[in-house]
């Protein structure tokens, strides 16, 4: 609690854990609206899938050229410009009259989701280093409390909101309003040069492998939940509308607590202890969400948020201070290999939901964590993460 605490004590790392808050809540909106977009446009499973895929590969396209961003134009400014682009692009797939229109405001998004997570991360790494603090896992479990707060407050809304774009256009406007107030604390701020910084080197992916192949599979189910969740409990579980976005709203919940709490824990066992735990964790909330049952599925789609709640922060706090490279560099690399995931996730699961059924696509997720809590248990202790 005491990163927590932290937070609150200045605006100059509350600002942060907001943007963090801003990109979830954006995406807890639109992860309650699929089902609708869906049903307009008249697409499958399958077809949603294959829209999701432009997402990821709008951000997987962009993430490469980042750190030169980042660099050009400083990295306040650049927080500035892909706030305020995600935030304005993600009206895109709500007005999006065909499905090729879909894909094309997806891919949009992707662009400016990819330029907004790797310079928040780089921000918060940048004033760790400068400030010695940790608030990492908190601005984390700041993505998920706004996940919760977008899914949840939205799925309230909805029968008393005429057209999903409105409901978008409301959270945009609300949340480009707070961010602007606040991007004083930020936007002079430039990434520090470490002084024995090199280029890039293949051999500094070598402790890396692991944790990128831990990052693909993780991100992989984590998006899973944004995409899938709601359509699971509406036509495999039979979910109430009040219901189908409660899902997506215990996954963040249950991750935002585990977070708040991750940076005292990472201290205590570490990087592999926690990577560990956390993925079988989530494996055993996939075996939950496949009972089938709404009460079970929310609980396990729970049981998935905590399990997985601190290992994708670990992965950026490992990557955003290694040693001879810079931190958007590092947290490039990882970001990179987890929306790999991102890209083929969507199309993996979407393919599983039109051959088999969308049980057979979340059996799927339940082997990536799986396979994910092997994978750390492979890895060396790292005495700095």
């Amino acid at each position: 609690m005491k990163a927590l605490r932290l937070v609150f004590s200045t605006k100059r790392y509350f600002t942060p854990v907001f943007l963090f808050a801003t990109l979830n809540i954006i995406f807890g909106t639109w992860a309650i609206y699929i089902p609708e977009i869906t049903a307009k446009l008249q697409i499958s499973e399958g077809k949603l899938g294959f829209a999701v895929f432009f997402m990821a590969l709008g951000t997987l396209a962009t993430i490469p050229f980042v750190p030169r961003i980042i660099k050009f134009l400083e990295l306040g400014k650049a927080i500035i410009v892909a706030v305020s682009g995600f935030c304005i692009v993600f009206i895109g797939p709500f007005l999006a009259p065909t499905y090729v229109l879909l894909c094309v405001s997806l891919f949009a998004v992707g662009i400016f989701s990819g330029l907004m997570d790797v310079a928040i991360n780089t921000l918060v790494t940048e004033i760790e280093k400068r400030d010695n603090v940790h608030f990492m896992s908190v601005s984390h479990g700041f993505f998920s409390l706004g996940g919760m707060l977008g899914a949840g407050i939205g799925t309230l809304l909805i029968p008393y909101i005429k057209l999903p774009w409105y409901h978008m256009a409301g959270v945009i406007v609300l949340m480009l309003i707070i961010n602007f107030i606040m991007c004083k604390n930020y936007m002079h701020l430039k990434a520090v040069k470490e002084e024995d910084e090199t280029r890039f080197k293949l051999k500094n992916l070598r402790p890396l492998v692991g944790l990128a192949l831990i990052g693909f599979l993780v991100m992989a189910a984590e998006g899973a939940i944004v995409d899938w969740s709601a359509l699971y409990l509406e036509n495999v579980t039979f979910a109430a509308i009040t219901l189908v976005g409660m899902g997506y709203t215990m996954f963040n919940g249950m991750m935002a607590l585990g977070r708040f709490f991750g940076d005292s824990i990472s201290a205590k066992f570490g990087s592999r202890l926690i990577m560990i735990a956390g993925c079988f964790t989530a494996t055993l909330g996939f075996s939950l969400v496949l009972s089938a049952t709404t009460s079970t599925a929310l609980l396990g789609f729970g049981f998935v948020g905590l399990g997985l709640s601190l290992v994708v922060p670990e992965l950026f706090r490992y990557s955003g201070n290694l040693k001879g490279i810079n931190a958007a560099e590092g947290i490039s690399f990882i970001a990179g290999t987890g929306f790999v995931g991102l890209l083929l996730g969507p199309v993996f699961l979407g393919f599983l939901a039109e051959t088999f059924n969308l049980k057979g696509s979340f059996i799927a997720l339940l082997l990536f964590t799986f396979l994910a809590g092997v994978v750390a248990i492979t890895l060396k202790r790292n005495k700095k993460a």
